[in-house]
């Protein structure tokens, strides 16, 4: 993906767009009018993004393009294993390549958490500079994320690391990471935007559509005989994350068409705070998606960006998967 940033440079002369290569890492977080740090020239500024696309110009040669750095973040993958291959999820395997090895391996993925040691070089990072982290992680229900950064915030032993359990997954991790930076940049003291994530991440909302109930199965959250049967009656589940961080089944629908409607009615029935973005979201293959995106957009919602699930969600609910997250009231 390609950002198309103007810099923060009082010229005429660059009164225009760069494109920069946005990182597999950074693709669920950067968006429209975020702030980015990108390299230009011998030096690193402050730039804005106008706009995202799929690819650069046809005059511009992707192989010269420079990456987007954005400071504001740092990332600790989970690693995943298919086969008999080991991935660090965004890093050694962008989203497209994972769901193609999953579609085409007759192989269960396996997730790990990352170990202690990952997070502790960042700590240790922290405490040298004095700098204050907020840490927002995966749901302490589906993972043991939270418990290995509380060992590295003890063997770092520094107070400013301030980690939260999202109790989400996903894109809707997104949705905090993006508040917190908002209240950091109005220089909120980080005890009260702690407070304010913890308060945001119960209203933060996700209804998914599967398309088929394969990986629920695989992952041990369905029988082999009921989820035979369910495929050979075109059964399409429809998920949500539960407040208390879990995956949770809300129905079971038959065919694509109801799956998707079953969906919008959750939607509507949750009323969604405009003062946060609408993103839809998908696994891998956008058919599904765009279908929900024109219900939306026919009954007014504007969505705010489509956003790919990564592997370490993807691989518990499989290609074809589509859905949305936002905020409710």
């Amino acid at each position: 993906m390609i950002a198309k940033v103007i810099v923060d440079i009082p010229s005429k002369s660059v009164d225009f767009t760069f494109d920069y290569i946005i990182p597999s890492k950074l693709q669920s977080m950067v968006q429209v009018g975020m702030r980015v740090i990108v390299p230009f020239g011998p030096r690193t500024i402050q730039g804005y993004v106008m706009q995202i696309t799929d690819k650069p110009d046809d005059n511009i040669d992707i192989a010269k393009l420079k990456e987007i750095k954005e400071n504001n973040f740092e990332f600790v993958p989970i690693h995943i294993t298919l086969g008999d291959e080991d991935y660090i999820d965004g890093i050694s395997l962008n989203k497209n390549e994972f769901y193609e090895t999953l579609e085409s391996s007759g192989d269960f993925p396996k997730t790990s958490q990352p170990s202690p040691q990952a997070f502790l070089e960042i700590f240790k990072t922290a405490k040298e500079n004095k700098d204050t982290l907020l840490c927002i992680l995966l749901s302490s229900s589906l993972s043991g994320t939270c418990q290995s950064a509380q060992i590295a915030k003890t063997m770092a032993d520094y107070d400013d690391i301030h980690i939260i359990d999202s109790l989400s997954a996903s894109c809707m991790i997104k949705i905090l990471a993006d508040y917190a930076c908002a209240l950091a940049k109005e220089n909120m003291p980080a005890g009260e935007i702690v407070a304010r994530v913890e308060e945001l991440k119960s209203r933060v909302t996700l209804f998914a559509g599967l398309d088929t109930l394969e990986y629920l199965c695989k992952g041990g959250r369905l029988s082999k005989s009921a989820a035979a049967i369910g495929e050979l009656a075109n059964i399409k589940p429809v998920i949500t994350v539960t407040k208390e961080g879990t995956v949770g089944i809300l129905g079971k629908c038959l065919g694509k068409n109801k799956a998707i409607t079953q969906v919008f009615k959750h939607i509507q029935e949750t009323e969604a705070d405009s003062a946060f973005p609408l993103y839809t979201i998908y696994t891998h293959g956008t058919e599904n998606c765009s279908l929900l995106e024109e219900k939306l957009r026919e009954n007014g919602y504007e969505v705010s960006q489509r956003l790919q699930v990564g592997a370490t969600i993807g691989a518990h609910i499989g290609p074809e998967a589509f859905g949305v997250v936002f905020v409710s009231k």
